[in-house]
This record gives structure tokens, C-alpha cells and sequence, in this order.
């Protein structure tokens, strides 16, 4: 392999900790000088149901891209993407050149990139204050509003929708599929996989389910005779979404259609997260919802678990109903969010050489 530009490296060392679904860093870099490189995007629609038409792929392209954005301003340069529009849906490309700027003084957001990570367990129920919200509101720009679901009221009928949509979660054999395949056993960190220990369970449980996932028998065998479901539900979806400072929906104006619509709806959130980090909060993103209800909408069959599709629009609707006026199809992003001890176990990344593609 060529030596890599030192200011390419130093720019892809900050820009790989980007998030991803199940930090499965669907990006590879293409280096052609140092000031000029591809981003060769993929998603797993193929093999992950959270991954429908991969949208959120996409939006972890976007986070991508403005963290790159983040990442070039510390070397006062600026960041210039071009989609190649000859590039697949399943495999974007995206053509960044770095411009040279005397003025650019390094993003806000800089010193956040390597500091945001997800935090799964419960958070601290202290509001939100109006100048919180407010930079909130304000790194997300004028394309995009936050609806907020506060107090106990609220904080409970969002808890209560994430509990019931995990047994969802946790009862598709298409699920066990992709957990089987994301989470790292007996570990703290991982580089491309989430640590059990990140999930939030207890060390019984944890120790419990890690047993029981060996075989998709055992995991319908527990969840049919002995409610399996029930303990990794209210530990990793109930109590967390009662404890914590507030959830959260992030809406565009308009539905989102196009890849670049998605990919912008990303660079937004990451503003959105790396502003929280900022502010001394956390943040766990809470997507299946959303994806359920598009299966639903679009008439999609996603399982071959009896009921599946009856359950997802029942889902469907209660979400509906708690966005109120604001069309579901508008929501590119659910989480809940607010201040807490830091997390001890986490989601690393590939080193810089490994993400380097031949291509």
C-alpha cells in the first residue's frame, strides 16, 4: 500500500469514528492524492432487516460525511462532496475534494467526534434546559425541527412503545440473524461489532442470553415457553426509556425520497449528537419503530413470524399517534437523551488501513 498524505490520515483517523447501525462502518476510502479521495459506500439491505432500501445506511453516510467535514477544518480546509450519480443505490460513491481555506477556523464540533458514543442504560430524568434545546435546535439547521416528548407522562408512553416494539424485536428469527452476527462476547470494546457489555444488561442476564443465542431453538424455545424476552426488554428498552431526560423525534420538512436525502438527514444528525456531547449529554438513537412502521406503510412483508405484520402496524399506529400532527414519514430519526455517568464499554473502529479500498 502507497503512503497515505499525512493530512488525508490525520483527517480519516478522526472521521472513522463515525457511528453506524451496529457499527458496521459501511464506507471504504479511495485515496487518489492528498486532496482528493472516493468514499465507497455500501449498506446491508441484503441481510439486515433494520437495513430497508438501505436508508439507514445511508444516513450513516451522511454522519459520515460531516464528520470528514469536522475532521478537514482542523486543517483549515474545506470538505466538497460530489455524488456520482453513475453509482448504485447499494453501493454510492461519493467524490470529496479539500479545499485549502486560510479563513476556516476549526468546526465547534471538533473536539466531540471521539467523545459521542451511545449510552444504553439508564440516564438521569433532570429536564432538558431551554438553552439545551435551543443549540439543538439550532445544529440541526432550518431543514429540520425536533419534537420533544418530556415529562413522566410522556417519558412512559415512549418507554412503553420501545418495550413493546422489542419483543418484536427479540421474537423475529430475521433479527436473531443480525444480532447473532453484531455483538462481540465477553468484551468491553470491539472495532466492528457492538460489546455485549454495551448492551445494558446485568451480568446475569447478560450471561443468561449469551447461552441462549447459540441457536435460534433456544431463543424461540425461551421466548415461547418462558418469556425469554421479558427481562432484556425491561432492561434495555423499559427503565431506559423512563429514565432519561426526554425522547426525541427528529423531523424533516419534508419526507425524505432520495439517497441524498437521507445522506443529508445525517449530516444533521450527527450535528445533532456531537451538540449533545457537547453539552455534557448522551444519547441512544431508538430506530426500529420508524423502520416497522415504513414495512408497514408499504405493505411489505418482513418476517415469517406469524402476526409480525399485525403487531408492526399496531406499533405503527401508537407511533402515529404521538407524533400527532407530524406525518410519521417525516421522522429520519428517534432517540431519548440525557445526562449520565459515562459509558465503560463501547463500540470502537477498524484502524485507518483497513478502511483504505484497492478500488
Amino acid at each position: 500500500m502507497h503512503q497515505i498524505p499525512q493530512s488525508i490520515s490525520d483527517i480519516l483517523e478522526l472521521a472513522r469514528w463515525a457511528p453506524s447501525g451496529d457499527n458496521t462502518q459501511p464506507w471504504r476510502f479511495e485515496i487518489n492524492d492528498e486532496r482528493h479521495l472516493v468514499i465507497h459506500a455500501f449498506d446491508t439491505r441484503d441481510h439486515c432487516i433494520y437495513d430497508l432500501d438501505g436508508h439507514p445506511s445511508q444516513i450513516s453516510l451522511g454522519v459520515l460525511l460531516e464528520t470528514l467535514a469536522i475532521a478537514a477544518s482542523a486543517h483549515a480546509m474545506r470538505a466538497e462532496f460530489r455524488h456520482n450519480p453513475e453509482s448504485p443505490d447499494t453501493r454510492p460513491e461519493y467524490f470529496l475534494e479539500l479545499i485549502p481555506d486560510s479563513l476556516l477556523q476549526p468546526d465547534s464540533l471538533l473536539p466531540h467526534v471521539q467523545h459521542r458514543s451511545v449510552q444504553r442504560r439508564p440516564m438521569r430524568t433532570i429536564p432538558l434546559t431551554e438553552p439545551q434545546k435551543q443549540a439543538l435546535q439550532h445544529a440541526i439547521g432550518m431543514f429540520y425541527t425536533v419534537r420533544w416528548f418530556e415529562g413522566g407522562i410522556q417519558r412512559w408512553h415512549l418507554a412503553k412503545l420501545m418495550f413493546d416494539n422489542a419483543k418484536l424485536r427479540l421474537t423475529l428469527p430475521e433479527a436473531y440473524d443480525v444480532h447473532r452476527r453484531i455483538i462481540a462476547w465477553n468484551t468491553r470494546f470491539s472495532e466492528n461489532k457492538v460489546p455485549d457489555q454495551a448492551l445494558g444488561l446485568d451480568p446475569m442476564t447478560l450471561k443468561l442470553m449469551r447461552w441462549v443465542m447459540t441457536s435460534w431453538g433456544r431463543v424461540d424455545f425461551f421466548n415461547t415457553y418462558l418469556a425469554g424476552h421479558l427481562v432484556p426488554r425491561i432492561e434495555m428498552d423499559l427503565l431506559p426509556g423512563l429514565f432519561c431526560a426526554a425522547h426525541f423525534a427528529i423531523l424533516a420538512k419534508k419526507p425524505p425520497e432520495t439517497l441524498d436525502d437521507y445522506v443529508a438527514a445525517g449530516r444533521a444528525v450527527q450535528r445533532f449528537w456531537l451538540t449533545a456531547t457537547g453539552l455534557g449529554l448522551q444519547l441512544q438513537p431508538e430506530l426500529t419503530p420508524l423502520i416497522f412502521t415504513r414495512y408497514v406503510r408499504e405493505g411489505r412483508p418482513f418476517s415469517r413470524l406469524p402476526g409480525a405484520m399485525d403487531t408492526a402496524t399496531r406499533l405503527g399506529s401508537r407511533l402515529s399517534r404521538l407524533l400527532q400532527n407530524d406525518p410519521v414519514e417525516q421522522a429520519v430519526f428517534l432517540g431519548r437523551i440525557g445526562s449520565g455517568d459515562a459509558v465503560t464499554s463501547r463500540s470502537l473502529r477498524l484502524p485507518v488501513e483497513r478502511l483504505i479500498s484497492a478500488e
